[in-house]
Parts: structure tokens; C-alpha cells; sequence
């Protein structure tokens, strides 16, 4: 059976991977506060060049993750709930699904088989 999510599998392969790494996940999970930040102000919070924190986040933003918008010289930065929410949502399919298969393979493990002859 395949799990499908309104989202494309591309959409999907991004989202994921953008989220497979320590630092973009650290980046989103300050995001959803519902503040902005500039991309200085999260670029200091990490050991690491401005530059690095600034692909972090077009990583994320390709996923749909964050959305960047000018501000005077800055790029402020949001994170999307509703994104975040899509992988949950797949997730929560996927569990699901295995939760049901264990508890298909637990009925019949419970059987009664008949005795060896």
C-alpha cells in the first residue's frame, strides 16, 4: 500500500531532506515561534560562516519550510507551520499503517494452531 500526500514526492524528497540536518531543524524550530529573524541574527547563533547559515536557510525555504521577504538591507525569515504540518500529516498516515499491520500480524500469532503431528 502507498501513502500518498497531496504533496509531490519531489516536494516531499525536499521537505525531509531539509529537515534531515541538525542545524535546519534547530533553525525552523526557532522560526515557528511566530517571530521573524533577520538571516544576521540566526547566522550568530551558530559556529559557522554567515554564508553557511544563509544556504541553510534557501535549503529550508525550497522546502517550503520558511519564506524570506526583504526588510530595508535584511532578509527576514518565517517558518510555515502548514509545511511542517504536510510531513506530520504523512507520518501520522504512515504509523498508522504500521500500527495496523502489527496488529494484523498480532491476530494471527494469537490463533490457535493445530498440534503437531
Amino acid at each position: 500500500m502507498v501513502v500518498r500526500s497531496h504533496l509531490s514526492d519531489a516536494a516531499l524528497d525536499r521537505l525531509f531532506h531539509a529537515l534531515a540536518d541538525t542545524t535546519r531543524r534547530d533553525i525552523v524550530t526557532r522560526l515557528l515561534g511566530g517571530t521573524d529573524a533577520s538571516v544576521s541574527t540566526l547566522a550568530a547563533r551558530y559556529d559557522m560562516s554567515f554564508a553557511a547559515v544563509q544556504k541553510h536557510v534557501a535549503v529550508l525555504e525550497e522546502a517550503g519550510l520558511v519564506t524570506k521577504r526583504p526588510q530595508g538591507r535584511e532578509r527576514m525569515v518565517r517558518g510555515n507551520p502548514h509545511r511542517l504540518a504536510h510531513a506530520r500529516q504523512l507520518l501520522q498516515r504512515l504509523e498508522h499503517l504500521w500500527t495496523s499491520r502489527f496488529s494484523q500480524l498480532d491476530a494471527i500469532l494469537a490463533e490457535p494452531r493445530p498440534p503437531k503431528e
